[in-house]
């Protein structure tokens, strides 16, 4: 009587642990994992229909096809957490981890183990003696990172001198480079036209 009591308090367990109700969007599978949407949060499942990473607000959203929804790729996901005002993003991995600190103020997804990204400097230019703090300037660069978020490559060699705050256009900067293969990157320069480089 006994095993028959555990085993009928277990079957609607499972079934139920089974069940994900009142999705409002599925996306189509990508690195073997797919996105789901509930309310104005992002998860993910995996091909058995198991939530592998549960329904957050910080997932960044990638246009594919028709559709936009957050998307694994090279094992990992972009994230935006906000920071006084500005958007800052990085990565995770399907355990939900965060791999990647937020820190961009711009990022693809990861292709060929590499990502473009707008990696910001602060440098301390001066003392503010009536206010009592540091004076800073703010520059970012496209840089090419590699899956633990270092430095690979400079792809501008000239940065852009403007805090982030005072921006007029609170939409991220543009990335105008684009990974082509495992080793190549266009960069468009100020006449809108491209170069080729080779990156390790």
């Amino acid at each position: 009587m006994k095993k028959l009591l555990i085993t009928l308090v277990l079957i609607p367990f499972l079934g139920i642990a089974q069940t994900i109700e009142n999705l409002e969007y599925i996306s189509p599978f990508n690195n073997e994992v797919a996105a789901i949407k509930k309310g104005n949060e992002w998860g993910f499942i995996d091909q058995d229909g198991k939530v592998i990473i549960d329904f957050r607000n910080d997932l960044v959203l990638t246009k594919t096809g028709n559709a936009t929804y957050p998307i694994f790729s090279n094992e990992k996901c972009l994230i935006a957490h906000q920071k006084d005002g500005i958007l800052y993003y990085g990565y995770i991995d399907k355990t939900g981890k965060t791999v990647i600190t937020p820190q961009f103020l711009n990022a693809t997804n990861f292709e060929y183990d590499k990502a473009l990204v707008l990696k910001v400097e602060k440098e301390t230019i001066g003392y503010n003696d009536i206010f009592n703090k540091d004076v800073v300037s703010y520059h970012y660069f496209e840089v090419v990172i590699d899956k633990q978020g270092k430095t690979i490559d400079h792809l501008t060699q000239l940065a852009i001198h403007i805090s982030p705050k005072d921006k007029e256009d609170k939409n991220p900067p543009i990335i105008t480079s684009k990974l082509i293969s495992e080793n190549l990157v266009t960069i468009k320069d100020s006449n809108k036209k491209w170069r080729l480089k080779k990156i390790e």
